[in-house]
């Protein structure tokens, strides 16, 4: 468990909020204070601030942050790869049954393995995305990664979908689903009842497992490769 760094207070006012309501991102550990527009902002920050004992108590059920580091294990899939660095070795990772061999200068390893990471979750999310387009009979522009706090994928009206690439550490049937729930948005770009039996079509199965397991482990996704201490 994470130990309270008594962080900063973000402030952020919101046009649709009628009180204020303090909160702790489980993906990042930042405390948030939303406002009114036309909340005063001194009372509200003492308020925030007599809340530290609830601010610490939240901070110290998030998950412990999980550096690339020599001999770190990662979610991969429905396996788990270890970190597995000699400094002779190739500087490219590579992966050898449920090791993942990394050489070159040792301070190197956490962004040459966040890469190589991206690089998968890449190539399995776009070859998910292009297997449910066909069997939706769709057409998809692109398929790109990046690293969003607040939502797993993304689609546009032009047919470009983004997820993010966390989703290769995730169980398969998870990344699959939200593949499937992604490729759904180009029949209906909305959450109505035939876009979730779209889902189900494509999934030939029910995505709600794999919702479940985003809500409960989801969070936690984001504290891999982040500094101990962070």
């Amino acid at each position: 468990m994470s130990e309270p760094t008594g962080a900063p207070i973000e402030v952020v006012r919101h046009a649709r909020a009628r009180r204020a309501r303090l909160s702790v991102d489980p993906a990042t550990g930042r405390v948030r204070l939303v406002l009114p527009p036309r909340a005063a902002l001194r009372p509200a920050l003492a308020w925030a601030e007599s809340k530290r004992a609830w601010i610490d108590a939240q901070q110290s059920r998030l998950p412990e942050a999980r550096p690339f580091v020599p001999d770190a294990t990662i979610p991969f899939g429905d396996t788990t790869l270890r970190i597995d660095w000699t400094e002779r070795g190739a500087r490219t990772p590579m992966r050898d049954g449920e090791r993942l061999c990394c050489g070159g200068p040792v301070e190197r390893v956490p962004v040459r393995v966040e890469r190589w990471l991206r690089g998968e979750a890449l190539a399995r999310l776009s070859e998910a995305t292009q297997r449910y387009a066909a069997r939706a009979g769709v057409h998809v522009s692109q398929v790109a990664i990046g690293d969003p706090r607040g939502r797993w994928g993304s689609c546009t009206a032009s047919g470009a979908i983004r997820y993010s690439w966390r989703l290769i550490l995730a169980p398969r049937f998870v990344l699959e689903a939200t593949a499937a729930h992604e490729v759904a948005h180009r029949l209906h770009m909305d959450h109505s009842p035939a876009f979730h039996a779209a889902v189900r079509r494509l999934l030939d199965s029910d995505p709600a497992p794999a919702r479940a397991w985003l809500r409960a482990h989801g969070a936690a996704l984001h504290w891999y490769g982040r500094p101990s201490g962070s």
